[in-house]
């Protein structure tokens, strides 16, 4: 997978997709809005099982009380963590549709610099040009084929050229 101004180029395809509103970003910060630029590793998918079915055999299906720190001063910040959960934290099991189902990446991850940075997600997107807070979003339909086609071994790629990357016409897009 390869972030493009045009897209994520993977599977021979160029999936349209939203960026995070702060664009692309070398020196990712924790509340900039940015895509961090680099090579991510997928560790992870979740997914709605009330809303659909496991996408793939290593899914894994998001609770009532999942939650995902982003709380700088805890321990467990950039993890999953369970409610009840004191710290500053974003819900997974969202009454919106946008984490039906969330390719996890190895932003940051297991061994989180504080104020780096939380949770780079690819998920759906709320609409065409509406950026994320950071993350990479798609159509609904795209996100569920690019997720049957992930492997062990496949990485998102977010070449530090695309460093201050911005609205391109409907394709690779700053939002959230």
């Amino acid at each position: 997978m390869v972030l493009t101004p045009t897209g994520l180029r993977f599977a021979d395809l160029t999936w349209p997709c939203v960026i995070g509103r702060g664009g692309v970003r070398a020196d990712k910060r924790e509340g900039d809005g940015a895509t961090p630029a680099g090579t991510h590793r997928i560790v992870g998918m979740l997914y709605r099982p009330d809303r659909m079915a496991q996408p793939t055999d290593w899914a894994v299906p998001i609770g009532n009380t999942d939650l995902w720190s982003d709380d700088v001063t805890d321990a467990d910040y950039n993890l999953m963590v369970r409610a009840p959960y004191a710290g500053s934290h974003e819900r997974l099991r969202r009454a919106d549709p946008l984490y039906d189902l969330v390719i996890l990446t190895d932003w940051n991850w297991p061994y989180a610099e504080r104020g780096r940075g939380s949770a780079i997600f690819l998920h759906r997107w709320r609409r065409p040009g509406f950026p994320t807070a950071g993350c990479i979003a798609f159509r609904p339909d795209h996100l569920r084929r690019i997720a049957g086609l992930i492997e062990y071994d496949t990485r998102l790629i977010v070449p530090e050229a695309l460093d201050g990357l911005g609205a391109t016409g409907g394709r690779a897009q700053r939002g959230d």
